[in-house]
């Protein structure tokens, strides 16, 4: 099962997602920061009446996460959308010719203002992977690594990611946090490249490739929901 719904949470119709998955062991209940929504993810042993009346009775849980969500910043014109930290105000400009292009603090969108959403959305994500690259393939050549592939996606709970055949995936939300936390991000999915592990020789390798992997974990921890809140 995998299914999308409303529901009504505190007076308030909240989508509600809910889900199987074969390794859950039990029902688990979330809440999906991107959208504002609840994720119920069930064992597939479990009953749906289960997983609701887990719902029902941690209503006022939910209500009180959401509240504290916040606010969402959606892809429009006149949205103020950050870029390595800085805010860039988003204007739509139809009579430009060409791509999305940055113009001191603006970002400016040509073509119909109905597209103008997933043309700021494809526009930071070639960025994210841009600045991305650029960081990874040096830092891997420097502890004589070679990176398979760098893919860069939206997800929703990991900044990024190393596969046992080298591949890296990132997170492009990345490119609106300041650039010494793509920094840290980066040389930590390098250092996997190493270290398959979260082992002190892993550690020390972060530390080597020059980041602060503390202070960028602090403010990662702090920041997550304002940039999954964006777009």
């Amino acid at each position: 099962m995998n299914e999308t719904r409303q529901i009504a949470i505190a007076g308030r119709d909240v989508p509600l997602r809910i889900r199987t998955n074969a390794s859950a062991r039990r029902i688990i209940l979330r809440i999906d920061t991107g959208t504002g929504g609840v994720v119920l993810t069930m064992p597939k042993w479990a009953a749906e009446k289960d997983a609701m009346e887990l719902l029902a009775a941690r209503e006022d849980w939910v209500a009180a996460r959401l509240d504290a969500l916040p606010a969402h910043i959606h892809f429009a014109d006149g949205a103020a959308v950050p870029l390595f930290d800085t805010p860039h105000i988003v204007r739509h400009a139809p009579e430009r010719r060409g791509g999305v292009i940055k113009e001191d603090s603006e970002i400016r969108v040509p073509g119909r203002i109905e597209h103008l959403a997933r043309r700021l959305g494809d526009w930071l994500r070639g960025e994210a992977r841009t600045e991305i690259a650029a960081r990874a393939h040096p830092l891997a050549a420097r502890i004589g690594k070679r990176i398979g592939r760098i893919t860069v996606r939206d997800t929703s709970s990991r900044w990024g990611s190393c596969s046992a055949a080298g591949n890296l995936n990132f997170s492009w939300r990345l490119v609106m946090a300041p650039d010494w936390i793509m920094d840290y991000v980066v040389a930590h999915e390098v250092a996997h490249l190493r270290h398959p592990n979260h082992g002190p020789n892993f550690w020390a390798l972060v530390d080597e490739l020059g980041v602060d992997a503390t202070q960028a974990r602090r403010w990662l921890n702090a920041n997550a929901q304002r940039l999954q809140r964006i777009g």
